[in-house]
């Protein structure tokens, strides 16, 4: 037998070998950094959005204490219907009081300051505690606008004077405001809210997710266990492919060109911009759900034809549960993305200024996105603040609606 002779390490060959680790090392410090840098973009975006929306989520606000004794209201909000309560205190003088008062303890020149809607503040406190009328009582009530741009150092020097002294009062204050999450649009920053764009997106996206979820996977079990494989099936997946690239504008023209065709009367209700959202999710459904019926392997289909399944119960029992978690993930990215839409629901019309929430499918509403895109044209400071607020529910939804679909994942998970 030969002797067997232990390879040698020339040189070269260090050099070489050292200059893959090199290389290997760089890689690695490339990867890290990406990851690095993304976080930190990410903690960046996020900390912005935090430190402007915080002032969102409050508003300038003035204390004035009413004295209900001497108010004359007579008729308690409990001795009549509660959908007739606020007519009630408004036809008794309810807004005259809160003036008054307002007018007694801050001046003439400051009560002017007073938000013209202050005394619905004022009625809805009454209404859920009427025994607020035999005392007297203090309110934080929203200040106009212009005082509240005073507040902010902003404003002409005559309402920032009159901010600072109401401030060293202690009359002024900027306040949470719990009413910015239960109230719609207005044309005064002090008096927004985010609840009828919210409830607006969450419709949508109701409609949405019942038209695009069944209709996508559908097509995709039919094209990927039934069609057969000829050149239209390949057109019809050339043409999702597609369909799934387009921009999104291009959707909204064609709900304007159909949907708002045949429901003329229906322009800027979720139930049009859900339809709309769904065309444009459909294909990414479509294409997650036939990679994860792909990725279901063939024993899993020779076995159940073995015991005696029908093709039907093949794919309805065996391959589409073990696919769904696959399906929920790209469910989960095409509603995300149509959550954050603006373009095409500003072709039907959902842009309009709804001073209400939405009271179902087919009432006129807005959208989050499109309210943020609305506010952050104005140029008032308040809608500024208020615009990072919006931002901040926006990314909440999101998270939630996102949380939701990986928790179902998670839950018809399976393992073979």
């Amino acid at each position: 037998m030969s002797e067997r002779i232990a390879p040698t390490r020339t040189p070269a060959f260090e050099a070489r070998l050292k200059k893959r680790y090199a290389s290997e090392r760089r890689f690695r410090a490339l990867g890290l950094s990406a990851i690095l840098f993304s976080i930190a973009v990410l903690v960046f975006l996020l900390g912005t959005m935090t430190f402007n929306g915080i002032g969102g989520f409050q508003r300038v606000e003035m204390q004035v204490s009413i004295d209900f004794t001497q108010a004359g209201i007579a008729t308690a909000p409990a001795d009549v219907r509660p959908s007739d309560a606020l007519a009630s205190l408004e036809a008794q003088g309810l807004r005259d009081v809160v003036g008054y008062f307002a007018e007694e303890e801050l001046g003439e020149e400051a009560a002017e300051e007073l938000g013209a809607q202050a005394w619905r503040d004022v009625a809805a406190a009454v209404i859920a505690d009427p025994a607020m009328l035999q005392r007297e009582e203090s309110f934080w009530l929203p200040a106009t606008a212009n005082l509240a741009s005073g507040y902010e150092g902003e404003g002409s020097p005559e309402m920032r004077a009159l901010a600072a002294k109401l401030y060293e009062q202690g009359r002024l204050a900027k306040n949470f405001d719990p009413g910015f999450l239960i109230r719609s649009d207005a044309t005064n920053p002090q008096q927004v809210g985010i609840w009828g764009a919210l409830k607006g997106s969450l419709l949508t996206m109701v409609i949405t997710l019942l038209l695009a979820f069944p209709i996508g996977v559908l097509a995709a079990l039919y094209l990927e266990e039934y069609a057969p494989k000829n050149r239209w099936t390949d057109l019809i997946e050339l043409s999702i492919n597609n369909l799934a690239a387009v921009p999104s504008i291009i959707f909204g023209l064609l709900g304007l060109a159909v949907f708002l065709t045949i429901f003329p009367n229906l322009r800027s209700a979720p139930i049009i911009g859900g339809m709309t959202l769904a065309l444009m999710t459909m294909p990414v459904i479509v294409i997650a759900g036939r990679n994860a019926i792909k990725a279901v392997p063939p024993s899993i289909r020779d076995g159940a034809l073995a015991v005696g399944a029908s093709p039907v119960q093949v794919v309805f029992h065996h391959v589409l549960p073990l696919a769904l978690p696959g399906i929920l993930t790209g469910t989960i990215i095409g509603m995300a993305r149509a959550l954050g839409e603006t373009a095409p629901l500003l072709m039907i019309g959902m842009r309009a200024f709804v001073a209400t929430p939405p009271d179902g499918f087919t009432s006129p509403a807005t959208v989050l996105p499109m309210q943020i895109f609305l506010w952050s044209d104005e140029i008032d400071r308040g809608f500024v603040e208020r615009t990072s607020a919006a931002i901040i529910v926006l990314l909440l939804f999101l998270l939630v609606m996102n949380g939701l679909a990986i928790y179902l994942r998670n839950k018809f998970e399976k393992t073979w």
